[in-house]
């Protein structure tokens, strides 16, 4: 084993990335984060400094005109804008979710047509599985897809779809063998301009106006509110000393840090794994550590959002201070792309056997 680096330790390329993530995401995200959330709107300031600074997509090989960066890079990338804002962490989290089928997939003819536009910024692709009746039972979704000659023709309603109506390219989960169960499910590619494609209303939502993706967003959120909440109690005085003072305080910050390294390192784990699945070496135990890591993360952020909301005391409350954004945020990775309670299922059957 090489020593140049710590055992698990990020390469140099990959800690420059997250300064210069980071550095973008204080500079041209944050500001604008507090008003995306109020207005319930796309965020697109943080979407055109995404494109400008090639980050909108950095997983697309460099074959398709990306990037081609590893799955910790990409990881890197989405916990670093949702530190700063977790709506416009979805830009790169759900360009990835929807085109990782085509690179699984897909043939050459179809990743040349839509995986260029999206290395280009020119494009989004969300990600249409979800049903009013197939959340976390997928396999009852309702949309079909039937043979027609060369083509095929779908029929359904899809719910939850992130950036619906703002992506060009939709990736549509449908059943074109019902007596298949879940392995007659196949994925289309949908255009926004396609017949017979159309968009509801938005829905109003808590907060938040992929497994490993999300445990990233998660962490991003955590680290998020930890870095504000730690900067406050420096700040706030209280009984004539700052709250950062106090032990009891203390204990909090430690326990709230310990958490999200944790989570940290199951996530860049889960990660590390999913890119050697991409490139063809079979991983027995990847199932496990992908919703592993997506369970923990999100728990965590959940928690520590909801920490921090509690050392700003009443200002804590309050749209006028970030965590309490970052706490509605944080919910949302409990439950999409698998509710935390559907997602301890393959952790129980990946490690425990259980006698029927």
């Amino acid at each position: 084993m090489s020593l140049d680096y710590p055992a698990f330790g990020l390469t140099p390329e990959h800690e420059a990335l997250r300064e210069s993530v980071r550095a973008l995401a204080d500079a041209k995200i944050a500001p604008h984060a507090a008003k995306a959330d109020q207005a319930a709107e796309f965020p697109w300031e943080s979407h055109d400094a995404l494109v400008r600074a090639e980050l909108q997509a950095v997983h697309i090989p460099e074959a398709y005109g990306g990037a081609g960066a590893d799955a910790i890079a990409t990881v890197i990338v989405v916990e670093e804008v949702a530190r700063a804002c977790a709506s416009s962490s979805l830009i790169p989290a759900v360009n990835k979710l929807g085109t990782v089928p085509l690179l699984l997939a897909a043939s050459e003819e179809l990743k040349q047509r839509y995986l260029l536009p999206v290395a280009r910024g020119e494009a989004m692709f969300s990600y249409a599985l979800s049903e009013a009746g197939a959340g976390s039972d997928a396999a009852a979704m309702k949309a079909r897809a039937v043979r027609d000659g060369d083509t095929f023709i779908l029929n359904g309603t899809k719910r939850w779809i992130t950036n619906a109506g703002i992506s060009e390219y939709y990736t549509v989960m449908a059943v074109t063998d019902p007596a298949a169960g879940p392995a007659g499910i196949s994925a289309f590619v949908v255009e926004k301009g396609d017949a017979g494609f159309s968009f509801g209303a938005p829905e109003h939502k808590l907060g938040i106006k992929g497994w490993i993706t999300i445990a990233a967003q998660a962490l991003g959120i955590a680290q998020g509110a930890l870095d504000y909440a730690a900067g406050y109690v420096k700040e706030r005085r209280q009984f004539g000393q700052a709250l950062a003072e106090f032990q009891g305080v203390q204990f909090m910050l430690a326990d709230m840090a310990m958490k999200v390294e944790a989570a940290r390192q199951l996530t860049y784990a889960a990660a590390a794994r999913s890119e050697r699945a991409m490139q063809g070496e079979a991983s027995a135990d990847l199932t496990f550590m992908s919703s592993a890591c997506k369970c923990f993360a999100s728990d965590v952020a959940m928690e520590v959002t909801t920490d921090a909301v509690q050392l700003l005391g009443g200002y804590g409350y309050v749209s006028d201070y970030p965590v309490e954004r970052m706490m509605r945020d944080a919910k949302i990775t409990q439950i999409y792309e698998g509710t935390n309670q559907i997602q301890r299922m393959p952790v129980i059957s990946g490690r425990f056997r259980t006698p029927c």
